[in-house]
């Protein structure tokens, strides 16, 4: 089967659906949360996983539970015939509460599965591609890119060297973007 029969063969619909209700949800640099979760299933499409059903509705929902707390969980996992797997990986994806950013990042570093990785990049690139030195304290997105170098990088050698490239690249490019700031906040944020 070749890429484009990949595609056609995926069946979406129902979890963009779903995701339609992170569209009020906005993000500090504009947009909103239902672009971001596309951009990261579109990052997954880019590396040509196209495959990877489980990961692509995962990565179309992987913020819902977390943005819209009223999201029913139970109804989630009756859309199609892999619904559980992926309401599994989007909780292995989903921080619990009170767990800091550091410990669950190293927690998946350390033993979450495959997808949960390759999620994570994903997620992660989208996030860096957003992070603009007009939105984030220098110190702020300082900690991110350490954070990211830290954690994700290491993941995304494991799954997927080309991503790795990408998200290295990302880092260095931003940090670059940091040395030019000559304020230590704008938004304050």
């Amino acid at each position: 089967m070749n890429d484009i029969d990949k595609i056609r063969n995926l069946v979406l619909a129902p979890w963009i659906i779903k995701a339609t209700a992170l569209i009020g949800e906005q993000r500090n640099v504009g947009g909103n949360q239902f672009r971001h979760v596309m951009a990261t299933m579109s990052i997954l499409m880019d590396y040509k996983l196209f495959e990877e059903s489980v990961l692509l509705k995962a990565a179309i929902i992987h913020d819902l539970l977390e943005d819209i707390p009223s999201t029913d969980e139970k109804e989630l996992r009756t859309l199609d015939s892999e619904a559980n797997q992926v309401m599994d990986l989007v909780l292995e994806v989903t921080r619990p509460r009170g767990m800091s950013k550091v410990n669950f990042l190293k927690g998946i570093m350390e033993a979450g599965s495959r997808n949960a990785k390759l999620l994570k990049v994903a997620d992660r690139i989208s996030n860096l591609t957003d992070l603009h030195i007009d939105h984030y304290r220098k110190s702020k997105m300082a900690d991110y890119l350490d954070q990211s170098e830290k954690y994700i990088l290491p993941m995304a050698k494991e799954v997927n060297p080309n991503m790795a490239i990408e998200l290295r690249d990302l880092i260095s490019k931003r940090r670059k973007q940091m040395n030019f700031l000559k304020y230590p906040g704008f938004l304050g944020l």
